[in-house]
């Protein structure tokens, strides 16, 4: 009997080898596919290239400096606008100073006679919206937009580059 018993723990040993090499190579083949998915992946994305050093640091620093669209245009501050929002009872209100970057510093004198116009215009345009409409970054974006295109409509010398938003207020 206990030679019965030792055959059966053979057996037992010699059947787990079995059992666990198949869990053994799902593991390993599973652990290649994530390397070679990752290599993959910092081969496309370029790190690997910037890893090994094919790229210069330097140079490409050089670059983003000599390009002339990080450089930013004179900033026309305009006064702080004070609205309330296109609501059913009126009870919420905008406040919101813009900043104007300008194409050249030549324009100065033709913001500055031109303001009146600016300043109507950006008014009526922020009076004009609802809460909802600028609530999300979208809508903010959208705005954006809309009082870039209505300032360069004005201007006859030069262009506006973009509009800032230094406060922005809704309550």
């Amino acid at each position: 009997m206990a030679e019965e018993e030792k055959e059966a723990v053979k057996e037992q040993e010699e059947e787990s080898p079995d059992k666990k090499s198949p869990m053994k190579l799902i593991i390993l083949a599973v652990v290649l596919v994530l390397l070679l998915g990752g290599g993959a992946f910092a081969w496309k994305s370029g790190m690997l290239n910037s890893v090994l050093g094919g790229e210069d640091k330097d140079k490409t620093a050089k670059t983003v400096k000599e390009d002339p669209k990080h450089d930013i245009g004179p900033v026309y501050a305009l006064a702080p606008f004070i609205v309330n929002l296109n609501e059913p009872l009126g009870k919420r209100y905008l406040k919101v100073k813009v900043e104007i970057e300008l194409d050249n510093g030549k324009m100065q004198s033709e913001m500055e006679k031109r303001l009146p116009q600016f300043r109507d215009g950006i008014l009526t345009l922020l009076s004009s919206k609802s809460y909802k409409d600028i609530s999300d970054l979208s809508g903010k974006y959208e705005l954006r937009a809309e009082i870039l295109g209505m300032v360069n409509g004005y201007l006859k010398t030069g262009k506006v580059r973009n509009v800032y938003f230094t406060e922005f207020i809704v309550q």
